[in-house]
């Protein structure tokens, strides 16, 4: 009886529990479904191992920025050709500039004419006073106050006409870089007022002479100017003629 009872006891207790009880405890966890779609047909990704001597990257330039850089410095002039062409364009000389000087050359002349002029006079003068003249008046059949008068305005006279010449001087000194230039033009522009003139001998009161060696000239637009009243003499003369 003692025995079996310990045997009875723990058959009706193993009765009574359920088998579920006597499992283990599982805890069952639903995942959420993704998002992205798997696609069985693709490849599946594969982990390539990077060997040592490929995980120092060097970044090297692109051909296309190098030869962008290339053509750039190409096409862009060094400095010291640029300030050369704009040193040859400056030193260029045009017609308006060469009127412009054309002008200027003739206030030289003016300027020094009268510098030259009024020297001549007083040297004249002063020559006259300190020097003995008896003689030189004594030949001339005036009076001898007349004759000095005539000797000084003389040599005021001759610094006059010396004056031109000392303002050329001057003119070419300060504008050497222009002279040949000037030469070339010069000889142009005369060549073209011989050619275009007309004819002072078909010249009257009523129809004269426009401006013959093209001194009032002082610029393009004088030029075309002239030009015009050249043609307007020509019309005016055979106007005339054929009445």
């Amino acid at each position: 009886m003692l025995g079996a009872a310990p045997t009875l006891r723990t058959a009706a207790i193993g009765c009574r529990l359920q088998p579920t009880l006597l499992s283990p405890c599982a805890y069952h966890t639903t995942s959420p479904t993704s998002i992205r779609p798997t696609d069985s047909s693709s490849h599946p990704r594969r982990r390539v191992p990077l060997s040592k001597a490929k995980r120092n990257v060097v970044f090297k330039p692109s051909t296309s920025m190098t030869s962008i850089r290339h053509a750039s410095s190409i096409s862009t002039p060094p400095p010291h050709e640029t300030s050369t062409a704009t040193t040859q364009t400056a030193d260029h000389l045009d017609w308006n500039t060469f009127f412009k000087l054309r002008k200027t050359r003739r206030w030289y002349q003016l300027g020094s004419s009268i510098g030259t002029g009024l020297g001549g006079f007083v040297l004249g003068a002063q020559a006259l006073t300190r020097s003995d003249m008896d003689a030189l008046v004594s030949q001339i059949p005036l009076d001898p106050f007349i004759t000095l008068g005539l000797i000084t305005f003389t040599c005021g006279g001759i610094g006059w006409l010396t004056g031109p010449i000392v303002g050329t001087g001057v003119f070419n000194l300060r504008n050497r870089k222009f002279k040949a230039q000037m030469d070339e033009k010069e000889k142009e522009f005369y060549r073209r007022i011989k050619r275009f003139r007309v004819d002072p001998s078909a010249s009257s009161m009523a129809n004269p002479v426009p401006d013959y060696y093209g001194e009032k000239i002082s610029s393009v637009a004088g030029y075309r100017r002239w030009l015009k009243d050249q043609r307007a003499f020509n019309k005016k003369r055979t106007t005339y003629i054929n009445y």
